[in-house]
């Protein structure tokens, strides 16, 4: 089954190919309907891999080679696919969830004019997506890196003819291509230090080869590479154009920024787990900017009204758990929250999705209130979603997020207490978007109370089976104190391998996740006691700050963009235009001047060409006779 790898991403391929050739011919119903097959029929291919690669009879990794890619003197980079637990598993993720975000929006994009072509989008990003997790060296791996972001680019600004979303979509691809550059770099090390590019050749060598600068090779083309998820994975400072995102259609929002793209910077590391054990330099510097990142955006979230804003922020923050966790050497923690994440935040996106489609467009939530009278499936699906990512007991976010802490507290109590602090901001900002919008009386207008309805079937059976997964999607992963066996752990550890397991006691782990569990209770009633009457006077002081958003886009405007701006500016006046076309043009203006002055010896007179006949035959004659030097 193994060898029919290459199954996956073709199958998007198609899709991507029929519908985007065809986009003008093709109805949009069977457009929807293509784009969701393609996605099954992969979705089908990788459940029969997953059980051939955790068969006890599987000893991988199996690499599926596909042609040469370059080959030139002694460097050799194959175009080579590699199928073992952790590529398996992103493969389940992005296909599963992907399939059920695609039927989402067979509804919710039925009546927009670009819907083959969005489809025909969304194809090629998960075939960018699968290239990504599937390729056996970097090379591929950032082949499929550029193609999501150029994916981004397309689906962020899927709306262009309004400017605000094709700002967004620029930003997004900018900043993107900032990080790109350091894992670019990054590349280039590994090639000039290791030869190679391929996983297995690259890990192999490390620990016996330091490379050209010794031991801190492995830092530097370590820290190369974490700049590039950086970008990815919208950390600090490139963070910024992940909530400006929000502008694409909401099934982008939660097919890209919640499931799928922004994880591929945990993905990448824990990849290449073996060079981060090597470079606990870098691994501190991850855990401080994954902590950082996940305490910043939570303020912020606590202060937004824009439905998906709120769930934006919400993504970085929890992107940030996943880097902490990186950070401290727990990768298999990390990807078990990539996993748990993708459940319930693609749940929110599309629960917050059909909340907007009910309410004619609107997102600010402060004009909404009491839709779970008339939406009662997105309200109980939405508050499983909610429950989850705050870490309640008996749902998926529980235990990835407490393994997070766990592993922190034994990593750095100091870490683990600012963590907690940041998951307590989590669970009062959801539940303050859960209870501001389906709780309480409607504050919207009167056309919008008489529109509000529940979604068809295509967006609510989606909702209902991820909230299933919100559920029972972290029993896989079982914490030390009530069950020895942790299932993922061992389907991962042929691949992924720790910086270190920490074994903690029993009293103490259960202490743990009584603390973390009643404080995010604590702060889930403070939400509701705070917003039962709610109040939307103006915000002073440090709650206008978190409403501004720190002001970071105005710094980073005030401090790169308008200085590049007019730096640009007098480069165009004064060195372009002056300069360069200068130049250029005077050279023509010069030839054009000197071609005027030349043809003036073609006057039409005989007498005048006999003249110079007869100079050109006395200079001829000195010369040959009198060695005259001309």
């Amino acid at each position: 089954m193994t060898q029919l790898v290459y199954l996956i991403p073709l199958f998007p391929l198609i899709g991507f190919l029929i519908n985007g050739l065809g986009w003008r011919t093709i109805p949009k119903t069977a457009a929807g309907v293509i784009g969701s097959l393609a996605i099954l029929a992969s979705f089908v291919v990788s459940v029969g891999i997953f059980f051939e690669v955790n068969s006890p009879s599987f000893h991988g990794p199996v690499l599926v080679h596909l042609f040469d890619f370059i080959q030139t003197g002694k460097l050799y980079i194959p175009f080579t696919f590699q199928v073992d637990a952790l590529s398996t598993l992103f493969l389940l993720i992005i296909t599963g969830v992907g399939f059920l975000i695609h039927v989402y929006s067979t509804s919710y994009m039925h009546h927009d004019e670009g819907m083959v072509k969005y489809f025909a989008f969304l194809n090629l990003f998960v075939f960018s997506m699968l290239l990504l997790v599937l390729g056996a060296n970097y090379l591929v791996m950032f082949i499929g890196w550029e193609g999501v972001g150029l994916c981004s680019y397309l689906l962020i600004g899927f709306w262009f003819k309004n400017r605000d979303y094709t700002n967004a979509a620029k930003k997004a691809f900018v900043m993107n291509r900032i990080g790109d550059l350091g894992f670019l770099v990054g590349m280039m090390m590994i090639l000039f230090n290791y030869g190679t590019l391929s996983y297995g050749e690259f890990f192999g060598k490390l620990g016996t080869t330091p490379g050209a600068l010794g031991d801190n090779t492995y830092n530097w083309i370590a820290i190369c590479l974490f700049i590039g998820a950086i970008g990815k994975s919208a950390q600090i400072p490139l963070y910024t154009w992940l909530p400006d995102a929000m502008a694409g259609p909401t099934p982008v929002s939660a097919l890209i920024h919640a499931a799928t793209m922004v994880t591929a910077g945990i993905y990448m590391i824990a990849r290449s787990s073996v060079l981060y054990n090597l470079a606990p330099f870098t691994l501190h510097i991850v855990a401080i900017i994954g902590l950082a990142t996940a305490i910043f955006a939570a303020t912020i979230a606590i202060k937004q009204y824009d439905i998906k804003k709120v769930l934006a922020y919400s993504t970085v923050s929890q992107l940030g758990f996943m880097f902490l966790a990186l950070g401290v050497g727990a990768y298999t923690t990390a990807v078990f929250h990539v996993m748990t994440h993708a459940f319930f935040k693609a749940l929110l996106f599309l629960g917050s999705g059909s909340v907007i489609h009910a309410m004619g467009g609107e997102q600010d939530i402060r004009l909404m209130g009491g839709l779970g009278k008339k939406m009662r499936v997105t309200q109980i699906t939405f508050l499983i979603g909610c429950l989850a990512i705050s870490g309640i007991p008996g749902f998926s976010g529980f235990f990835s997020k407490d393994e997070i802490l766990a592993a922190t507290y034994a990593h750095d109590p100091i870490l683990y207490y600012m963590a907690l602090a940041a998951a307590m901001m989590t669970a009062f900002y959801m539940f303050r978007l859960y209870f501001l919008t389906f709780t309480g009386t409607f504050r919207g207008t009167h056309d919008q109370e008489h529109h509000l309805h529940e979604s068809s079937s295509a967006m609510t059976i989606p909702l209902i089976v991820l909230a299933i997964l919100s559920v029972v999607g972290g029993y896989v992963g079982l914490p030390a104190v009530i069950s020895e066996h942790h299932a993922l752990a061992s389907y991962l550890s042929p691949v992924v391998s720790n910086a270190g397991e920490h074994h903690m006691a029993a009293g103490t782990e259960w202490l743990l996740m009584g603390l973390s569990s009643g404080l995010s209770v604590v702060m889930i009633i403070y939400a509701f006691t705070a917003n039962k009457v709610p109040s939307f006077a103006p915000n002073t002081g440090l709650a206008k700050l978190l409403e501004n958003k720190w002001y970071v886009d105005e710094i980073y405007d005030a401090v790169i963009v308008r200085p590049l701006a007019a730096l640009s500016g007098l480069l165009d006046k004064f060195v372009e235009k002056s300069g360069i076309d200068g130049i250029v043009n005077g050279v023509g203006k010069g030839v054009r001047y000197g071609s005027d002055r030349i043809r003036m010896l073609q006057s039409g007179q005989v007498g005048f060409y006999i003249f110079v006949m007869v100079l050109g035959m006395v200079a001829l004659f000195a010369i040959t006779f009198f060695g005259v030097k001309l």
